[in-house]
């Protein structure tokens, strides 16, 4: 349950004082199972079932999912998120992986958040400095807190320290992925370290689709839920369990990958600021990059500002509020993306009319966040720190 990475020393490293200590493991997981006897009582299998499926842009299998769900030796799936410690974040990663994490916990299931400190230097993430990287992710820990992410189902876990506790069960597991698939199987799983396909890779690289494969099975994964970006080692861990016989598969619960605010970009990017909007930014930010944004009228495809509003605003407020004069339609409260799109394609909402309201409400989302890196001490030096390593690194 500690957030907090061996061998912290140095005042950025100290910042995550704020993070509450941890209970005893028994404790926890008293308190991890009661909140999915919750969770179970006050929702209907069909309801926990429709929330977990709502998550991911594609669901590999429904049938085992529901399957899942109806399995009273498993009342508390686990699902497994993760994340590699690499600089500011994005509002994707921050408020979508909020968003899904509440929903998980809501359907009654367990969430392990693995922080790959080593897998960020296997990917040489801030140079491959660990001490860099571990104040990295008790950084992004922060924002999680400040966004309203529900932390009484949720554990996180370094990888470093937890695969350094288990070393033997975790490598003979990497071995055994390695040795059941040819260097062309792996290389294709590469480009969930955002590398390309024919990108020369060293060594270490190589290492990390296995690596990553075994975490699956390390972690006891019932549900896998990552981004379509990683969706190939996913699938590569179905096929190892088939190849290993296992009685039953992960389950691969993709979410879609948020598009940049520039034409063409189908994924945000931290090497563009400009086209990606960061868990930190003021709303001076917020508003020029949303003013900025391609937005063509009448076109819904390929709309970074409907994206948003789709998978932003609309699982945060359950509604789109549009402020303009009654010359142009006045005030209207959109309670569906149905009807927003119907409106936006006939022209009856213009993006000058959606822009605003959607800096208006991404502004409101982030001021928990905003306000907490501005007053808690310990914040400030973690942002601080962070931001000066994305400049030296």
């Amino acid at each position: 349950m500690d957030p907090s990475p061996p061998g912290a020393s140095t005042e950025a490293e100290c910042a995550a004082a704020s993070v509450s200590p941890p209970p005893d493991s028994s404790s926890s997981t008293a308190a991890e199972d009661l909140a999915g006897g919750v969770a179970r009582m006050s929702l209907t299998l069909d309801e926990r079932f429709h929330l977990l499926k709502g998550i991911g842009e594609e669901c590999i299998q429904h049938d085992e999912l529901m399957q899942l769900l109806q399995d009273k030796k498993k009342p508390v799936p686990i699902c497994y998120d993760g994340f590699e410690p690499s600089g500011r974040m994005h509002i994707a990663q921050g408020i979508m992986k909020t968003i899904n994490v509440n929903k998980m916990i809501k359907a009654g299931c367990k969430v392990k958040i693995w922080i790959a400190d080593w897998f960020a230097q296997l990917n040489n993430k801030m140079g491959g400095d660990l001490d860099k990287i571990h104040t990295v992710g008790r950084y992004m820990i922060e924002i999680w807190k400040a966004a309203g992410m529900n932390l009484d189902g949720v554990e996180f876990l370094w990888s470093s320290e937890e695969i350094n506790k288990r070393a033997d069960v975790y490598w003979p597991l990497v071995m055994d992925i390695a040795r059941k698939n040819n260097i062309k199987r792996i290389t294709r799983c590469c480009t969930i370290m955002g590398r390309a396909d024919n990108e020369e890779l060293t060594a270490a690289q190589i290492l990390y689709p296995c690596m990553q494969c075994a975490d699956i099975f390390f972690l006891e994964a019932d549900i896998c839920q990552l981004g379509m970006d990683q969706r190939k080692v996913n699938m590569l861990a179905r096929e190892y369990s088939d190849d290993t016989k296992r009685e039953r598969k992960p389950i691969i619960l993709s979410h879609r990958m948020l598009p940049g605010f520039k034409e063409g970009q189908e994924k945000m990017s931290k090497s563009d600021p400009s086209s990606a909007i960061f868990m930190e930014d003021d709303e001076a930010q917020v508003n020029l990059k949303i003013k900025q944004a391609f937005c063509l009228a009448n076109i819904v495809e390929g709309n970074p500002c409907l994206e948003y509003i789709m998978y932003i605003v609309f699982p945060w407020f359950e509604r789109f509020e549009v402020v303009r004069k009654e010359k142009n339609g006045g005030n209207k409260t959109f309670l569906s993306m149905d009807d927003l799109t119907a409106d936006y394609v006939s022209g009856a909402l213009h993006p000058a009319d959606v822009k605003p309201a959607l800096a208006k409400a991404i502004n409101e989302i982030l001021k928990p966040v905003r306000d907490h890196f501005s007053t808690s001490h310990e914040a400030k030096v973690l942002l601080k720190t962070v931001k000066e390593y994305r400049v030296s690194s």
